[in-house]
C-alpha cells in the first residue's frame, strides 16, 4: 500500500515515516508540508491513502480533504496531535470525506514510539475496506419478536461511520428537547474521539449526549454513545455493556452487533436508522429489526458522504423508508409518535 504523508513538524513526519515502514507491504508515497501542496500532488500521484494533519500553514487539513475528496478522491485518515480545543475540525474533516481519526505517534527522546499500534490498526482496517471488495450478506434468519415490555420506553438506534458525525448532528439538531423515547448511536470512531464527539454533538442539538459506560440503561431524552473499541451491546436485562465478541469483526464497535442485540433484548419496537458509512456494517443487524417490526430508516445516496452501509440495507431489504438526511428526524417522530410507517 502506498501511503502519502502530510504533516508539517519534521518530528511528527519522521514519526509517521517509521510507523508506515515497519510494515513490508508499506510504502511512503510522497510528503506534503502543507494541505495545499498535499492537494497538488494528490491530483499528480494519488495514493493508496493519505495521512492528513489537521493544523498546518497555507492550508489546514479540513480544507484540503475537502478539495481531495471533490477533485481526485482518496482514502484519507486524520491523524492530529491537536485535538484539544480542535474537536470540531475533526469532526469537519469526517464530514468532507475523512475515513477516521488517531492521535500522532509521539517519537520520544529515547527513540521509543507511543501511539503505533494505534495508527496501524486504523490503516489496516482502512486498508480491509478499500482493498476487498463488499460480498452480500447472507440473509437474517428468523427472528423472535419480543412481547411489550411494561415500562420500557420505545428506542431510537442510529449507525453511523464515514461523514457520520456532521449527519448525526444534523439530526439530532431537528429533535425537540423532550423525546419519550431513550437514543443509542454507534458510531466508528476511535475511543479517544468519543467524549469529545458526545461533546461537540451536545452542543449541535437540545439533548443530553453522554458516552455509554457499562450498566447505563437507555432514557428519555438522553443519547448515548459507544465509547470504546469494544462492541456495545444490549443486554436482557436493558443495560447497556461493552463485549470483546465477536473478536474477529473488523468494525469496532459494530453496528451490526448491537443492532442485533437489540432485536434480541428489547421491546417495545422503535426507529431504526443506518446512515452514511463506507463498508457494509449494520445492514444486517437493520434487516434483523425490521424482521422484529421496527421502523427502520436509510440515508440516501445523494446525501451520503460514501454510500456503502446505507447501499447494503437498501440491497438487503432492511430499510422500509430512504431518506435524504434532511428528512430523517422528522420521519424519525412521526415513527415514534405513531408507532406505525415513518
Amino acid at each position: 500500500m502506498r501511503i502519502a504523508i502530510v504533516n508539517d513538524l519534521n518530528m511528527a513526519v519522521e514519526a509517521l515515516r517509521r510507523v508506515v515502514r515497519s510494515r513490508p507491504d508499506y510504502t511512503i508515497a510522497w510528503v506534503a508540508h502543507d494541505g495545499a501542496e498535499a492537494v497538488e500532488k494528490c491530483a499528480a500521484d494519488g495514493p493508496d491513502m493519505i495521512l492528513m494533519d489537521l493544523i498546518m500553514p497555507v492550508m489546514n487539513g479540513v480544507e484540503a480533504t475537502r478539495r481531495i475528496m471533490r477533485d481526485s478522491p482518496c482514502p484519507i485518515l486524520v491523524v492530529t496531535a491537536t485535538v484539544d480545543g480542535n474537536v470540531s475540525l475533526v469532526f469537519e474533516a469526517m464530514g468532507h470525506g475523512a475515513l477516521d481519526a488517531v492521535n500522532t505517534p509521539v517519537l520520544g527522546t529515547d527513540g521509543q514510539m507511543t501511539g503505533a499500534q494505534a495508527l496501524l490498526r486504523k490503516i489496516e482496517i482502512i486498508g480491509h475496506l478499500i482493498s476487498r471488495p463488499a460480498v452480500m450478506s447472507p440473509a437474517v434468519s428468523d427472528v423472535t419478536v419480543l412481547p411489550p415490555e411494561k415500562g420500557r420506553l420505545p428506542l431510537v438506534v442510529l449507525g453511523a461511520s464515514t461523514g457520520g458525525p456532521a449527519a448525526l448532528a444534523d439530526i439530532l439538531s431537528r429533535l425537540p428537547a423532550v423525546v419519550n423515547a431513550g437514543i443509542v448511536i454507534i458510531q466508528h470512531i476511535g475511543k479517544e474521539f468519543s467524549h469529545e464527539l458526545a461533546l461537540w454533538l451536545g452542543t449541535n442539538c437540545r439533548l443530553q449526549v453522554k458516552v455509554a459506560t457499562p450498566g447505563c440503561r437507555p432514557e428519555a431524552g438522553v443519547v448515548w454513545l459507544a465509547g470504546t473499541n469494544e462492541h456495545l451491546v444490549l443486554t436482557k436485562h436493558g443495560t447497556l455493556e461493552y463485549r470483546v465478541e465477536p473478536a474477529g469483526c473488523f468494525y469496532r464497535p459494530s453496528v451490526d452487533v448491537f443492532f442485533k442485540s437489540v432485536a434480541a433484548h428489547w421491546s417495545p419496537q422503535g426507529v431504526a436508522i443506518l446512515l452514511t458509512g463506507m463498508g457494509r456494517d449494520g445492514g444486517e443487524g437493520l434487516l434483523a429489526l425490521r424482521r422484529c417490526g421496527w421502523r427502520t430508516i436509510a440515508q440516501d445516496k445523494a446525501t451520503s458522504v460514501v454510500y456503502g452501509m446505507p447501499r447494503a440495507a437498501a440491497e438487503l431489504g432492511a430499510a422500509e423508508r430512504i431518506l435524504p438526511l434532511g428528512e430523517i428526524a422528522d420521519a424519525l417522530m412521526r415513527g415514534l409518535n405513531n408507532g406505525t410507517n415513518p
